[in-house]
């Protein structure tokens, strides 16, 4: 079945910098928009960035734009999340996002509902 498996994260000082890696499988990877997004504890998963099946399109919230970059590369099959300049405020699950899309409507991208499969998710914390 289709896998979305992720890597990276940690634990990090205010200030640094972490990447997070999405490897997919069984999926034929240029059909899809890829997302990522987090999930802080007692709160609701809420969308991170979110890019096109070419990767000339992307979207940030507007808490990561200028601090996080997402892209992707279609020889590995592979997105990936690189965040800088973390904030204590970024501590949460994060969890990479696929949907079976190759048109780019921004209202669809940040819902989560929109999306196929899921990563596992990969914990994120930023001390202060």
């Amino acid at each position: 079945q289709v896998q979305l498996v992720q890597s990276g994260g940690g634990l990090v000082q205010a200030g640094g910098s972490l990447r997070l890696s999405c490897a997919t499988s069984r999926l034929i990877f240029s059909n899809y928009a890829m997302a990522w997004f987090h999930q802080a504890p007692g709160k609701e998963r809420e969308f991170v960035a979110a890019i096109n099946w070419s990767g000339r399109s992307t979207l940030y919230a507007d808490s990561v734009k200028g601090r996080f970059t997402i892209s992707r590369d279609n020889t590995k099959n592979t997105v990936y999340l690189q965040m800088n300049s973390l904030k204590p405020e970024d501590t949460a699950v994060y969890y990479c996002a696929a949907d079976q899309s190759t048109t780019w409507y921004p209202q669809e991208r940040v819902d989560l509902y929109e999306y196929d499969y899921w990563g596992q998710g990969t914990q994120v914390t930023v001390s202060s």
